[in-house]
């Protein structure tokens, strides 16, 4: 009877069991593996004009000021008619648009400007700012 108390005292003395730690460890490391190859980001592709003289290299350009006025080749039009200028544009051979936003033109008219430059037919867009 004496071995058995003996052996049970031992037993329970070893100290802490660290395998339910190492399994929480590899289980956080696999999860963190895979939603790191799983995020995508999400961005628009932008060119920089890279000279002074960007606007003229271009064959037309759309112009946002800072009250919201938008300006189709030295005309101000409603935003509404910014495709119609766009396809008569296409039309005549122009592939590219070059449009300028003012330092307070509102956003909203600016991405508008931009989703009717590519309904209209050009994809090919150059952004500037003016103060």
């Amino acid at each position: 009877m004496r071995a058995r108390y003996e052996r049970g005292v031992h037993e329970s003395s070893h100290g802490i069991d660290l395998a339910p730690m190492l399994d929480f460890t590899v289980n956080l490391l696999i999860f963190f593996i895979v939603t790191a190859v799983c995020v995508k980001e999400f961005a628009i592709s932008v060119r920089r004009p890279t000279g002074a003289d960007a606007a003229s290299s271009l064959a037309a350009s759309i112009e946002v000021r800072d009250d919201g006025e938008v300006i189709v080749e030295g005309r101000v039009i409603d935003l509404r008619a910014v495709r119609a200028n766009v396809e008569r544009m296409v039309a005549n051979d122009r592939k590219s648009v070059f449009v300028v936003a003012h330092e307070d033109a509102p956003t909203g008219v600016v991405v508008a400007v931009v989703d009717q430059v590519h309904l209209g037919g050009i994809y090919d867009i150059t952004f500037g700012t003016a103060q």
